[in-house]
């Protein structure tokens, strides 16, 4: 690597480490997410999923240094909607894999403890760049714990690995439309994995 590369490296490293948005150069020609095909979304993953990482990790979260080495959930990240039209890509824990990965329409229940890491990427269409976005997590509580969520937790990391102050109402209300799954979102049905 010549000197001017490894000194960009390590200035956008710096960036990212003190709470800049990304440290990769994602640049992107389309704009619309839902208009990205596979090997478009696959090519912005590469070149941001190691960024991702460090980021959410970066504040010393056991779940952000961790959650790579839960179950993902499908075969790459896809754009549902959901979460401000971002690219996701959804893990499970150890707890929650198997009943997860049924992909339930209705009766699911996913047993106490299980969490699931969603991370997300945005398409800056002003910059023209992808960049990180939070990683949403959902944990399933005991129940009667949280009844105003149906004993799940929703918590989220900025790209700079901060605690994000959400409102758990705000997430749930969306949750809703999904009772009969356990109130949890699935991945795009053709990016599944099955168990």
């Amino acid at each position: 690597m010549n000197r001017l590369l490894k000194a960009a490296a390590v200035a956008a490293t710096a960036i990212f480490a003190s709470g800049g948005a990304w440290a990769a150069d994602c640049p992107v020609t389309i704009l619309d997410p839902f208009d990205l095909e596979g090997d478009d979304i696959d090519s912005i993953y590469d070149c941001m999923k190691d960024d991702l990482v460090a980021g959410y990790a970066s504040q010393g979260s056991k779940i952000a240094e961790n959650y790579r080495n839960w179950t993902v959930t499908s075969t790459r990240m896809g754009v549902a909607g959901p979460h401000g039209s971002r690219l996701l890509l959804t893990f499970a824990n150890s707890i929650g894999a198997e009943a997860y990965l049924k992909f339930e329409e209705e009766g699911a229940n996913m047993p106490v403890g299980s969490v699931l890491a969603k991370e997300s990427i945005k398409i800056h269409k002003k910059k023209k760049m992808a960049v990180p976005g939070p990683l949403f997590l959902m944990t399933k509580v005991a129940a009667g714990e949280l009844p105003d969520t149906n004993d799940w937790r929703y918590d989220a990391l900025a790209p700079s690995g901060k605690v994000m102050k959400i409102k758990q109402s705000y997430c749930h209300n969306c949750h809703l439309g999904f009772e009969d799954q356990d109130y949890m979102g699935y991945p795009l049905e053709e990016l599944r994995l099955k168990n």
